[in-house]
């Protein structure tokens, strides 16, 4: 049986959005299994999409397709077949749809291309058409992130066809999100295909960085800040640096690979420093030049606040804060906090690199967050650039919230 949407609801399907919520809907058929295929209908019974089902979350449907055609091992293959296409955009040679006999290809990608790098989103959910599903890849291993029922219910057909269009045998699954809590999926973790090491090393920018794709953050590292630290990096030349909320230390690493005099990394966790400090000796950078402390971010800063001390550059790329709009105003809070104690903190002329990657916290809002922090901290402020998720991270028109980093260059007047 299809879903029967309320009147007057099929306007966000119109538009090409693909969520429906809860409230939308007049009629389903409740023995729809979880993650299993539906047709959305207009409250006149005509046919406006095709749809997973998650029957306990409040987004009960998510789109696939809003054409007429079968849902199958074909239709997920052709997602994947664009999404890879997308990637290799601006390569003289693309990656193939199936690399002959599983060989590593000499360039994999538009990233691999114009960044050096050997790791980028391959899939990334709504924006590539296949909701819910997150695919990264660090060099010959694929790590996959099903965060929905749909993509939980075609997951073993998904990752066949990834070993089957990139030539990549090695799977490794990071199914451990909060978010999935939401859709009443338990978290998974382990191999799903090959025998995948836990433990690699890539490279962007001709830097190195050790990644745990079991333990670390999101999929093993923050691939959608890759542009991002290389900014940090052509600013970073003879300033003093602060990077809080560090994590293995991206934009440390750039920032002492591109002469900065000095550079504090800021983190909670010992084993995030650790490989950190490992990062460091890999690319033979000036260990003299750095120093790290494990502690809590917001303690932190007001100590070095107390201490009088000061930075040319400061960089906070903070947790998720508000994952949905409802933790906005808390999060309001926490990022302004932050933001206030940087500006009180920079030199005269020092640069603040703030980030949020909260959903619930638009790039309006964020804005004038940092605005109200700048003024609060009784200085002037200018941004100068405005930053965001890389290229590997498209954004469909059709799904704003695809767009969730927001970042900002200020430099303090």
């Amino acid at each position: 049986m299809p879903i029967l949407l309320n009147p007057n609801r099929e306007k966000s399907l119109l538009r090409r959005h693909p969520w429906i919520f809860a409230s939308a809907i007049k009629h389903v058929d409740e023995n729809h299994a979880s993650g299993s295929t539906v047709d959305l209908l207009s409250s006149e019974g005509h046919f406006l999409a095709r749809a997973s089902y998650s029957p306990i979350s409040q987004i009960r449907a998510r789109v696939w397709t809003f054409v007429d055609e079968p849902v199958d091992k074909e239709f997920f293959r052709k997602r994947i077949r664009k999404a890879i296409a997308l990637r290799n955009m601006g390569l003289d040679t693309p990656l193939t749809p199936a690399l002959a006999g599983g060989a590593r290809a000499e360039h994999s990608g538009l990233l691999d291309h114009q960044h050096d790098t050997n790791a980028y989103r391959l899939v990334h959910a709504e924006s590539d058409g296949i909701a819910g599903l997150i695919v990264d890849r660090y060099d010959d291993v694929l790590v996959l992130q099903s965060l929905t029922a749909g993509s939980e219910f075609w997951k073993e057909t998904i990752a066949d066809i990834l070993v089957e269009e990139t030539g990549i045998k090695n799977i490794y699954e990071r199914s451990d999100a909060d978010v999935r809590e939401l859709e009443g999926l338990k978290p998974i973790t382990g191999i799903l295909r090959g025998a995948p090491e836990t433990l690699l090393q890539i490279t962007e920018y001709g830097l190195s960085f050790q990644v745990n794709i079991a333990t670390g953050h999101k999929t093993g590292f923050y691939l959608d800040q890759r542009h991002n630290r290389h900014r940090v990096g052509e600013f970073a030349k003879d300033r003093d640096v602060l990077n809080c909320f560090c994590y293995t230390g991206g934009f440390s690493i750039h920032a002492l690979a591109n002469g900065a005099k000095s550079v504090l990394s800021v983190d909670s966790s010992a084993d995030a420093l650790a490989l950190l400090e490992e990062n460091i000796a890999i690319n033979n950078l000036p260990a003299e030049r750095h120093t790290s402390i494990e502690g809590d971010v917001f303690q932190l800063l007001r100590k070095f606040r107390d201490e009088n001390r000061s930075f040319d550059m400061i960089i906070l790329d903070p947790p998720k804060f508000a994952p949905t709009a409802a933790h906005a105003e808390k999060a309001s809070r926490a990022y302004k906090d932050i933001n206030l104690l940087a500006f009180k903190l920079l030199r005269h002329g020092g640069i603040l690199f703030t980030y949020s990657c909260s959903g619930g916290v638009d790039a309006a809002l964020f804005q004038k967050i940092v605005a109200s922090a700048a003024l609060d901290a009784g200085t002037d402020a200018a941004i100068i650039e405005h930053l965001s998720q890389g290229s590997d991270h498209p954004v469909s028109l059709h799904f704003p919230e695809g767009a969730y980093l927001k970042g900002l260059v200020c430099v303090k007047g």
